[in-house]
């Protein structure tokens, strides 16, 4: 009899993120194999736990000794002891002992709650019982900066980077469910920032695609049964039902009110809508840096005339690719900044520069658009 669907489902994701990273290690390691050629077996090595053995150390119970595979890559689950990372973290246990993968887990301490050093250490604990290694907890300083949620995540995120560097890892699986996709989608569509913010998470991201979500194709429930029939004990961090924040207001309210309006499949519709915005933007993003150099003139100005002559979507694109080249913060700048801009090509009435995030500086002069910092 095979495993509960849920557990099956959350291995078979897991499993085919692991087998896109066997294949982007190996052709790194070896340029010049063809995709899909076989490699030569790793050399055999001996267990940890069977060194320690032969040492005279005792036997763990109840875990299984994993060859250490030095030439193998290693991926790092991110866990916060929540359902969505236990269940990725089990079936990153399971699915490496099966393939030349070496697994760990990083859980970050945001240091937000009472206890949360505590609660890292049991987290680091039920990581290792599952015989990831390296498994470390990593306590960060959430600063102020965007807010509460944002400043969390990107402290969250240099953790992780910085774990990621440290020990080499091909790559990091995140926990992201399609709820979270759907949820994300949702809150593009209030910032109103465009196709972008609507297409969501990515299935990779990150420098070189570090970062990995294999479950945005699962919902929240899944990795939650999966935890329950193999008894993996998971925390509810209380942040995620405090009204406080934005994200748990529309998981709580928003979204139950909008299924109630509109009837069951509204994740799913919204999972799927993140996925076609992504293709869309993708596709604009790569037509508007082809169309970027139409309009550079010999000395590497924007020229007002190519501009106008563009599709609004890419001519925003390019004025935004621009912007940030002259020193913006890509987290600073929003859509009203980009139509300001947009304004000296489309509606020019002799307008003077525009002030825009990082000092940087927008003008028209004599036919030509000078981006620069102040």
């Amino acid at each position: 009899m095979g495993p509960h669907p849920a557990v099956a489902a959350i291995r078979l994701a897991v499993r085919r993120v692991l087998h896109d990273v066997l294949t982007e290690f190996h052709r790194h390691a070896d340029p010049h194999r063809p995709a899909g050629a076989a490699r030569p077996p790793a050399p055999a090595a001996r267990s940890r736990y069977a060194e320690a053995g032969a040492a005279g150390a005792p036997a763990l119970p109840g875990r299984t000794a994993l060859p250490e595979r030095p030439d193998a890559p290693l991926v790092l689950v991110a866990c916060s002891g929540g359902a969505d990372s236990m269940a990725l973290a089990s079936a990153l246990a399971f699915e490496a002992r099966k393939l030349s993968v070496r697994a760990g887990g990083i859980t970050v301490d945001h240091n937000l709650q009472h206890g949360s050093d505590l609660r890292a250490a049991e987290v680091v604990a039920r990581l290792a019982a599952m015989d990831l290694d390296p498994v470390e907890a990593v306590a960060v300083h959430v600063g102020r900066d965007g807010g509460p949620e944002a400043a969390a995540r990107d402290a969250r995120y240099a953790a992780l980077d910085a774990a990621a560097e440290r020990h080499g890892a091909a790559a990091v699986l995140l926990g992201h469910t399609r709820d979270d996709q759907a949820e994300t989608v949702l809150l593009g569509l209030a910032r109103g920032s465009g196709i972008r913010s609507l297409s969501g998470m990515a299935a990779a991201s990150g420098p070189a695609g570090r970062y990995r979500r294999p479950f945005l194709q699962l919902d929240r429930q899944t990795a939650r049964k999966a935890c329950l029939v193999q008894s993996i004990p998971v925390w509810d961090d209380p942040h995620n039902t405090d009204p406080a924040y934005t994200r748990s207001r529309l998981r709580h309210e928003g979204l139950p009110a909008l299924e109630k309006a509109l009837g069951k499949g509204v994740v799913e519709a919204l999972a799927r809508t993140a996925q076609l915005s992504r293709d869309d933007a993708d596709a604009l993003d790569t037509w508007a840096a082809e169309a970027e150099l139409s309009v550079r003139d010999e000395t590497g100005g924007l020229e007002c005339a190519g501009l106008y002559a563009l599709p609004p979507a890419v001519r925003r694109r390019v004025l935004r690719r621009a912007v940030i080249e002259a020193g913006a913060p890509a987290g600073s700048l929003f859509a009203r900044h980009i139509e300001e801009v947009d304004r000296l090509i489309t509606g020019w009435r002799g307008q003077r520069a525009i002030n825009l995030p990082g000092r940087v500086e927008a003008q028209r002069q004599g036919g030509r658009l000078v981006i620069r910092q102040s």
